[in-house]
């Protein structure tokens, strides 16, 4: 297999990320073995210094088992790799060996978030539970600005997943926001229908405030499973659902 030769910026990242997408795309195989990093700095035209951190992050991320001897074996990133390989994927500006990816971590979302209501519901503290309802019937006002209202959205859910009190969904929540709602790059103007309903909004914190589980659970559905749009010029006059 060849490699383009590395970029003077950022050469490990740039060793990493083609090794990485070698090994999810199915190039390098579960149990096959890499070239050495003599092998690979000559390829990517890099120091061996460069191939070993790529490689040191590869084994963070579950994709290969160095050994002692200096083998570096490929394994199985379905049974070995974690949440942190998806957001790496995210992140990254090549094209995506998963192409599925950004339906997958809104599906994710929509089930966190869920069942995240739900327990809001039955476990929130009263000072949560205030803050939420608060956090809702302070949405609506900044309307129709969808970047604000983005921002003011992931506070609302960080309420809502703190209330459940399950310190999993916590993490999973943190690493599933990681800066922007790390789905890969969907832009607030491709969420309008979840941002612009504000009622939906106030409905599951009204829900959560009164400990209706099955409510909360049911608005949370509504509002995570609305509809992702190609991101379009906004529209002068597109209204809030209060």
């Amino acid at each position: 297999m060849t490699f383009d030769p590395a970029p003077r910026v950022s050469v490990s990242d740039h060793v990493f990320g083609r090794l990485r997408d070698a090994i999810v795309s199915g190039r390098y195989a579960p149990d096959e073995t890499l070239p050495g990093e003599r092998e690979l700095a000559g390829a990517f035209e890099v120091n061996r210094h460069a191939v070993r951190e790529a490689l040191r992050r590869l084994q963070q991320l579950g994709l290969v088992r160095v050994s002692q001897g200096g083998a570096t074996r490929v394994l199985d990133w379905r049974v070995h790799a974690g949440l942190d390989l998806a957001l790496s994927l995210a992140r990254s500006t090549d094209v995506l060996p998963v192409e599925t990816l950004v339906r997958d971590m809104l599906e994710m979302r929509a089930c966190v978030g869920i069942d995240a209501a739900r327990l809001c519901a039955e476990r929130a503290d009263a000072a949560v539970v205030a803050a939420l309802v608060r956090a809702a019937e302070e949405y609506g006002d900044l309307a129709p600005d969808l970047d604000l209202m983005n921002e003011a959205n992931i506070a609302i859910w960080r309420l809502v997943v703190r209330g459940s009190g399950n310190t999993a969904y916590q993490l999973a929540f943190n690493s599933l926001v990681a800066g922007t709602f790390a789905v890969g790059d969907v832009p607030p103007d491709a969420r309008a229908a979840e941002l612009l309903d504000v009622a939906g909004h106030r409905r599951l914190a009204a829900s959560v405030a009164s400990g209706q589980g099955a409510a909360a659970a049911r608005h949370a559905r509504a509002l995570l499973t609305a509809p992702v749009t190609t991101p379009t010029t906004p529209t002068p006059g597109r209204k809030a659902r209060a």
